[in-house]
């Protein structure tokens, strides 16, 4: 499993992402945000980071790099994509998923440990089984995620609902305490949460695998 990561000016969890697909036993291929080429990856994940220092909008910028126009046509053929915090922000922006991540309702940056309810079925969960717990930390200050009411209840209705804060670990104010959405076919997961920094249980927990193990489950 060839597990594309694509670097941004500003990306800075690239590294830790690239660990993360190894040691769920993949290929970590360097992606330039500049290039126009996927080099024949199966799957794509958006590292956390602060692409274009979030100059203009978080995550904006980003969304009209040259490599997106090829990662905007290949997700919407199929192609597995990921969006960690900041590239989550970059999928909204760039039409792949729905919503938009706000400022967390303290307008502080905020790290801490979260637990997370899996809920969806997506290619990026395929490894999980929804109601699983998952320990992982989370660092944002634009992470809110927010939809209006008829689009968070088409979400909900239609299985989009990838993963949600366990009650009480909502801390930035999502709706609904949602930290993570997919398009409709479940080939494109935004999470607000880090699963690159949660691989390792001597760091606190492991869980975070679980997301890159499910591509290659999905792959086999």
């Amino acid at each position: 499993m060839r597990i594309g990561i694509i670097t941004f000016p500003g990306s800075l969890d690239d590294v830790d992402a690239a660990r993360a697909v190894r040691l769920a036993g993949g290929e970590p291929v360097a992606l330039w945000h500049a290039d126009h080429d996927l080099k024949d990856v199966d799957a794509v994940v958006l590292p956390g980071g602060f692409s274009y220092g979030d100059y203009l909008r978080a995550g904006a910028i980003a969304a009209r790099a040259p490599l997106m126009q090829d990662v905007v046509t290949r997700a919407r053929q199929g192609l597995p994509v990921l969006g960690i915090c900041n590239g989550f922000q970059v999928l909204c922006e760039a039409g792949l998923l729905p919503g938009a991540l706000l400022p967390n309702t303290s307008l502080r940056f905020e790290c801490r440990q979260v637990e997370l309810e899996v809920v969806g079925r997506t290619k990026w969960t395929a490894a999980c089984e929804p109601g699983d717990r998952l320990s992982i930390p989370a660092k944002h200050q634009t992470g809110r995620f927010w939809a209006p009411d008829p689009v968070l209840d088409e979400l909900e209705a239609n299985g989009q609902v990838a993963v949600r804060y366990v009650a009480g670990h909502a801390f930035n104010g999502a709706a609904r305490e949602i930290a993570g959405v997919s398009n409709h076919a479940g080939n494109v997961v935004g999470l607000m949460p880090h699963p690159e920094h949660a691989v390792d249980p001597l760091t606190g927990s492991a869980d975070g695998l679980k997301l890159f193990e499910s591509a290659a489950l999905v792959a086999a």
